[in-house]
């Protein structure tokens, strides 16, 4: 049992921090992204070496109470990276080192994929991030030997592609995650850039929203806002228009993914120590 209970605050919305929250197996790999359905089941993606771990499950489904219900993926998953949910229940899992975007049911049948396994620049080159826009199409934050992101229709063929290695605008070192609002801007942590990226739908720049410290994962907030975490222990609430509305220090070194759940509950996924945290919106 906690010694103490910790409070945060983000804007006008106070949270109690849960941690270590929910039945995420010890030593089976570090959370490396968690995301939710529309239901409130949570999908922690755990990361592994493909060369040296044994197999474990790639995913662990937990129930909104924390309950482990399934866990799947330690066959077809090499190197998860990070995971998005798909309005329609599909679990998007990024498998970085494949070259690959796994498309699975929530109970972990294989149902597709985007990206031509095990051949980089085809046209993956260790891809970080996947994310969802307005009108269906797929985007994928290619970071870490591409420096790019892709547009892909709803079923998955290619719409095209913006970005490079640089520092100026449309520019990115490390574009590591993927969001996309409401009205359809694709936003795109640019970590070793120290910015939020804002484009188009088809990539036309916008803006570039400064103030985070290598940011690691961007997820939607209310209202069209957005949320960022931080490489630091550190999770904004910025605006729509990329305004700062908040800040605190929910974490302990910096959470690598996060989700906003149906409930309004914040789960951030921590790699050192290998836990989830939970964020339980609370009165005052």
């Amino acid at each position: 049992m906690a010694r103490h209970q910790l409070f945060v605050r983000l804007g006008d919305t106070r949270y109690r921090i849960e941690r270590p929250w929910g039945e995420v197996p010890n030593g089976a790999g570090a959370p490396s992204d968690v995301a939710c359905d529309a239901e409130g089941r949570i999908y922690v993606q755990l990361r592994q070496d493909p060369m040296t771990d044994p197999e474990n499950p790639a995913v662990v489904v937990l129930a909104p109470d924390g309950r482990r219900i399934d866990a799947w993926g330690g066959a077809e998953v090499a190197d998860g990276h990070m995971l998005s949910v798909h309005p329609d229940g599909r679990v998007f899992v990024v498998d970085r080192d494949a070259q690959e975007i796994i498309i699975f049911s929530r109970d972990g049948k294989r149902l597709g994929g985007i990206g031509r396994r095990h051949h980089p620049g085809e046209p993956f080159n260790a891809p970080c991030d996947v994310a969802f826009g307005p009108d269906g199409s797929i985007y994928v934050a290619d970071g870490y030997a591409a420096s790019v992101v892709h547009r892909f229709s709803a079923e998955g063929t290619p719409m095209g592609r913006w970005g490079g290695e640089g520092t100026g605008p449309g520019e990115f070192s490390t574009p590591h995650s993927v969001w996309v609002l409401p009205d359809g801007r694709v936003t795109v942590a640019d970590r070793e850039n120290n910015r939020v990226q804002v484009f188009t739908a088809d990539g036309s720049w916008l803006d570039d929203w400064r103030g985070n410290h290598k940011p690691m994962s961007v997820h939607g907030a209310p209202g069209g806002g957005l949320f960022v975490t931080d490489q630091v222990p550190q999770l904004s609430l910025l605006a729509p228009d990329g305004t700062i509305v908040g800040r605190c220090r929910p974490v302990l070194n910096g959470a690598h993914g996060m989700w906003r759940g149906p409930d309004g509950r914040i789960f951030l996924s921590e790699q050192n120590p290998a836990r989830v945290t939970c964020l339980v919106p609370v009165g005052e």
